[in-house]
């Protein structure tokens, strides 16, 4: 069962098997789904109603779905995620400037489809309530420099270092997922074969430790399949 329950997804997909598919294990999972087929029925669909999230097709009949997400984008700022057989950098790269907020290649796995929804989801939810942070970090935020501070030494983080070090200040002792991370901080879908997020971790790691930050009260771990932790120990 998601951690979304009852979230309402519209799946525009011509492939009825697909559909049946996505259909029966998003159901399955606790997601409110509506299914179409149809490019211009997809549009007025996602146009009129209140949707949580749009499944989209790239090559659907009546309007393909990039000219689906570029019209949708004028009315509505609802997640997206593109899905095709296509594989083309150049649909991903179009999509995702027409505004998608993942791009997910035909043959994919529905587990793989749910941890890319749930990680959206998380993502919107995160960006409408952010947990209060705990009291027992020993850091200073800086928003306007986009650094931190342990006592007089800043760590000289990037800006993605900084926003990946905020997003485990505010969900500590939680276990934030892949797809989650790359969602929420480096703006694009997650791949398994992409190791941009590991190589962040490990300068943060590093930087800190430069700072003089007791790396043993403030843990950064990986969880083996699953993500990453921020451990917090009070001293």
């Amino acid at each position: 069962m998601t951690a979304f329950p009852n979230r309402r997804i519209l799946a525009i997909e011509d492939d009825p098997l697909l559909g049946v598919h996505l259909n029966e294990h998003l159901e399955r999972q606790g997601f409110a789904v509506t299914l179409c087929g149809d490019g211009r029925e997809g549009l007025a669909l996602a146009s009129e109603r209140d949707f949580d999230l749009v499944l989209l097709d790239i090559l659907l009949p009546g309007l393909d779905g990039l000219e689906v997400l570029a019209r949708l984008r004028q009315r509505r700022h609802v997640p997206v995620i593109l899905i095709s057989a296509l594989g083309d950098e150049q649909d991903r790269i179009t999509g995702f400037s027409r505004g998608a907020d993942d791009y997910l290649p035909k043959p994919f796995g529905m587990g793989e489809l749910q941890v890319r929804i749930e990680a959206i989801l998380r993502r919107i939810a995160y960006e409408r309530g952010q947990p209060a942070p705990s009291s027992v970090f020993p850091l200073h935020f800086d928003e306007g420099r986009c650094d931190v501070r342990h006592g007089d030494a800043w760590a000289g983080l990037t800006l993605t270092e900084y926003r990946l070090l905020e997003t485990f200040w505010r969900h500590p002792e939680e276990v934030l997922s892949k797809p989650f991370l790359y969602q929420q901080v480096l703006r694009r879908g997650y791949s398994q074969h992409d190791r941009s997020l590991d190589m962040h971790v490990s300068n943060i790691r590093r930087k800190l430790k430069l700072a003089g930050l007791d790396l043993n009260a403030v843990r950064l771990e990986a969880v083996w399949g699953r993500g990453y932790l921020l451990k917090l120990q009070a001293t």
